[in-house]
Order: C-alpha cells, then structure tokens, then sequence
C-alpha cells in the first residue's frame, strides 16, 4: 500500500509539466486521482501512462477559462466519490510577454479567469466534500514573480499576487477547521510555460518538475499541520517539529462516506 492509498486526489492541468509529474508521483503511492485538464487526448495519453500503478482514474476535460462549467464538478464527484481528499490547484497560463498597457482585454481576462478565477470556484465548489474528509488539503501553486515588478510579466505576476492573497485569507478563515490550506512555488522547471517565457535557455540544463514533487506529497499527508504559508519546492525538507502540532479538538469532519468507484471520465 503507498502513502495516499484511499485518499481521492484532484490535480488541475494534470497533463503536462508539474501537473503530470505529481500524477505520477501520486499514483505511485497509491491515490485516486481525479485528472482535470483541457485536452481529452492529453488526460487520456496520461491515463494509459498511469495504467501501471494500478490505481483509479477519473478524467475531467474542462477549459478553465469557461469558469462557469466548474459549476457542476462538485455535484458530479459528490454523487461519484462523497468527499475529496487533496485539491491540487496547479493549471495555470502565461499568456504573453508585454507591457502591461499592451495586453487585450481577453488575455489579460483569460489569465485572471485560469489562474485567480478558476482556484476561486474550486476552493467554494470542493468545501463541502474536503470537509467529508477526515485530513482534507488544498494546495495552490504560486510563483516567485508574484513578489518581483519583473517588466512585461504584468498579468501573470499579478495573478500569482491575487491568489497568494486568496488562498492565505482562506486558510485563516479555515484555520480552526482539519483543513490545511497551503502554497508551493515549484520555482525554475523545464516545462511548455517556461520554454515559452526563456525561449533560448537549454531546457536539458534545468530541473524537471519531478524533482519538485517531495513538496506536494508533505503538503497533501496526514503529518502537515502547516496553513497559510508558501513553501518552496526546491530543495524541500519537512520540519519533524511542526508535524508534531496537533489539530484543534473543536472541530470534527463529517463522517460522510465515498460512494462506490467506477472509471469513467465525468
């Protein structure tokens, strides 16, 4: 059995880059996974990868830039699974490279509505079955722009801020709640988004995004007690003090259970 046998994981951008990574990562040890992304013929390419492990998938092809098809997703893994375990906020776009003045207003909405917009209506959609589980986590994944005024990174950076902001005021609201509310800021990988923004660097001289996994798997496991906070995945290593804190007694997850699985794209 691996760490995340019967846990249900969603990963979002699931097909590509970090989020393909952490779908192997996860099924590796064991987990459920609930894969969401915008091309069928990706989360179905990444499905028969994952036949290996031996584990349930579930794929969801959904645009996130039409936020308002995010409306049903919970009551369909409500009436498939009963609860979520982990929420892997991880889909985001670049869009281009440009003065701030210079953008379309679709493209600097299409980014809110991918990076800020769609996190929103997953953490407000997925509460209610994170709460039906026992040691729910969600987990966003942030980026080191946010903090930099770098020219011509105006949107994206922006973005990042914005759900910085969203997902730490969510934690606190949740704080005396058995969810654990965190951010990952994976740093340099060798991925489509970074090959787009840095064209001419030699992605074979960067780190992959497997290599910023061991995060992810510390952030979604019953041991965090950490929320709130941004960690960097580069180099990580768990604190052995901090997992000793325990949850406040106050509250208790409901004892709702998950609904009898079958594979099927939703």
């Amino acid at each position: 059995m691996g760490k995340f046998t019967n846990k249900i994981v969603l990963i979002t951008g699931a097909t590509r880059g970090l989020g393909a990574a952490l779908s192997h990562r996860f099924a590796a040890e064991g987990a459920t996974l609930i894969l969401m992304a915008k091309r069928v013929d990706g989360l179905e390419r990444l499905d028969t990868e994952l036949e290996q492990y031996g584990v349930e998938t579930t794929l969801v092809p959904l645009d996130l830039n039409k936020v308002d098809r995010l409306e049903n997703l919970p009551q369909a893994l409500g009436d498939k699974y009963g609860r979520v375990d982990v929420l892997i906020g991880n889909a985001a776009i670049l869009g281009n490279l440009s003065p701030v003045t210079h953008f379309s207003p679709k493209t600097f909405q299409q980014i809110m509505d991918v990076n800020v917009t769609a996190n929103w209506h997953l953490m407000a959609g997925l509460e209610c079955l994170l709460r039906n589980s026992k040691t729910p986590r969600s987990i966003f994944v942030t980026s080191g722009v946010s903090q930099m005024a770098n020219p011509f990174w105006g949107p994206y950076a922006a973005s990042k801020a914005a759900l910085e902001v969203l997902v730490k005021t969510y934690a606190a609201e949740m704080e005396k709640t058995p969810l654990r509310v965190n951010l990952v800021d994976p740093g340099v990988m060798a991925t489509d988004m970074f090959k787009k923004a840095m064209p001419g660097v030699d992605l074979t001289q960067i780190s992959s995004p497997k290599e910023m996994t061991d995060v992810f798997l510390y952030l979604a496991g019953e041991e965090c007690r950490e929320t709130g906070q941004i960690f960097k995945a580069r180099g990580f290593k768990a604190d052995p003090e901090k997992t000793k804190e325990t949850f406040s007694k106050s509250q208790k997850p409901s004892k709702a259970k998950a609904k009898p699985r079958t594979k099927k794209a939703l």
